[in-house]
């Protein structure tokens, strides 16, 4: 499944969302986007949102060549423009790895897989409750230990579209975002790519330098920006400045 705004003769810009997400994760975005002259591109990521997850796939390992037969189908043979937010930013450098021809400019938006987590976050579990007040509460403390910094960002939109997405993950059960498969991946893009992230990403909390030294680090890096104000879901909550930032970066030579 995928959803698409803008002018069909405009270059496209495709944006993965996040895990346990669907395109909703770009809600605050897409228009944005359309607005500055871009075909923007938004799939459900196999197994999250409305799209079927292909049969034996566990993890963003197993998306890279439906992905990138699927970016193919819906943009072209490219070379694009691609921004994922992190598990999609995740799969997204994976996609740039393996398929080269196909990513022009890529920007990672709160990517994990940089080796630097031992242990996820503690999320409260929803399921078992017996009321949608209930688990919409769950919603909201699970958003604020996670995704959004600012308690006031946590607001009835971002309660439901969590509701929403987390209900429709087929895929709980993934591990590659634990490990260094970003950090060991980028050197390998023949693209230059930039990366985003919210100054309190609660992915990093205290880790904000080491992440910054090992982006820093890269060969083929081009800038590094921090929102302020922003946590993780960093487009979500500082959207004005998340969509400069993002404009701003995918125009530069």
């Amino acid at each position: 499944m995928r959803h698409v705004w803008g002018d069909d003769a405009s270059p496209p810009l495709v944006l993965l969302h996040g895990g346990s997400g669907s395109w909703s994760h770009w809600i605050r975005n897409v228009q944005a986007f359309a607005a500055a002259g871009r075909r923007v591109v938004v799939p459900d990521l196999p197994g999250f949102g409305d799209s079927a997850a292909p049969e034996g796939v566990r993890d963003a390992d197993g998306m890279v060549e439906p992905m990138a037969q699927s970016l193919r189908n819906v943009a072209g043979e490219g070379p694009h423009d691609l921004v994922g937010f992190s598990f999609g930013g995740m799969l997204s450098v994976m996609i740039a790895a393996a398929h080269p021809q196909l990513v022009r400019h890529l920007v990672i938006v709160g990517a994990p897989g940089f080796g630097l987590r031992d242990k996820r976050l503690k999320l409260f579990d929803w399921r078992h409750l017996d009321t949608a007040d209930k688990r919409a509460e769950v919603h909201r403390r699970n958003l604020g230990i996670l995704m959004l910094h600012d308690p006031a960002a946590i607001d009835d939109l971002a309660v439901h579209l969590q509701a929403q997405n987390v209900g429709r993950d087929r895929m709980r059960r993934r591990s590659l975002a634990m490990t260094d498969i970003v950090k060991r991946t980028l050197p390998r893009l023949q693209c230059r790519f930039d990366a985003v992230y919210g100054e309190h990403d609660a992915l990093y909390d205290e880790l904000m330098p080491e992440l910054t030294a090992v982006i820093e680090s890269m060969p083929n890096k081009r800038e590094l920006v921090f929102i302020p104000r922003a946590g993780h879901w960093v487009q979500y909550e500082q959207a004005e400045a998340f969509n400069e930032a993002v404009l701003g970066l995918l125009s530069r030579p």
